[in-house]
Order: structure tokens, then sequence, then C-alpha cells
């Protein structure tokens, strides 16, 4: 779908929209299930058959299963219900958040509380085009969540 979205000329950022949500809506569902105790211990038991359970693509199942967020992202996911996964085990959402930048999370709370990132080289602003496609990539990719 060739629509003009004057808004994703965001570089460095997925916008989470009707096309993400609808692209995202199985792996963010599976997020949703892990609400559930015995979702969690079934899906920690074997991940790969839990995984296979929803329809989601194999890139999707493959970024869960990397606790890659940024990958999941990129394949529909939202970070609100991606969180689910890192608290499945432990994790809290400013570690989730550093490994999405490629930070520590000492280095991640650090600089928000110095007020989070410059805008310098991380913006664009009337150059027109689709910033999805040449979007600045988050952090190193060397970030895992765990």
């Amino acid at each position: 779908m060739a629509l003009d979205k004057p808004y994703l000329d965001v570089p460095g950022t997925t916008i989470f929209d009707m096309e993400q949500s609808r692209l995202g809506y199985h792996l963010n569902q599976f997020c949703m299930s892990l609400m559930n105790a015995e979702n969690r211990e079934r899906f920690k038991a074997n991940e790969r058959a839990y995984l296979d359970q929803w329809p989601m693509t194999e890139e999707q199942k493959l970024g869960v299963m990397a606790r890659d967020l940024n990958r999941c992202i990129r394949a529909g996911g939202n970070i609100y219900f991606l969180a689910k996964i890192g608290a499945t085990f432990g994790k809290s959402f400013q570690q989730m958040a550093g490994s999405m930048t490629g930070m520590t999370e000492e280095e991640y709370r650090d600089m928000m509380i110095k007020g989070g990132r410059s805008v310098e080289g991380n913006r664009v602003v009337g150059e027109g085009g689709d910033a999805q496609a040449k979007r600045q990539p988050q952090g190193t990719g060397a970030g895992r969540l765990i």
C-alpha cells in the first residue's frame, strides 16, 4: 500500500501504524498470551512448540527466540506487547530499552536522566519519502534482551 505517510519520516524509528498493526497482529497476540502464568511456563518449556501454535511469520518467531526486540518491532511488534517477553524472563522495561539501543541498562538509564538522545542526526524534516526504508539502525545490533 503506497500511501503518502509523512509521519514515517523519522529515521531510526518504526512507526506503529495500521499497517504495522496488521503485520504484527499474531505476534502481539502471542505476547498477550504471556500474561497467563500457565502460558509463560509452556513457552519457557518449549519456545518453538509454543510459538508454532501461533500463525506468526518465521521472521517473527526467530525474532522472539533471539530476544531481538528491534527485529520484532520491524516485524510488527508493539513494544508494549513485546514487554511481556521481557517480563516472562524477569527483565525490566529499562533493561529491555537498553538492549534495544546497544547500551547497558546503566548507560541507558544515565542517558535518559540526562534528557535522552540528541535529535541531531536522528531527525528528518521535510525531506519527503519513506524513512521506514532508509531508517538509521537502532543501537549497534549487539544488544539482546536475554
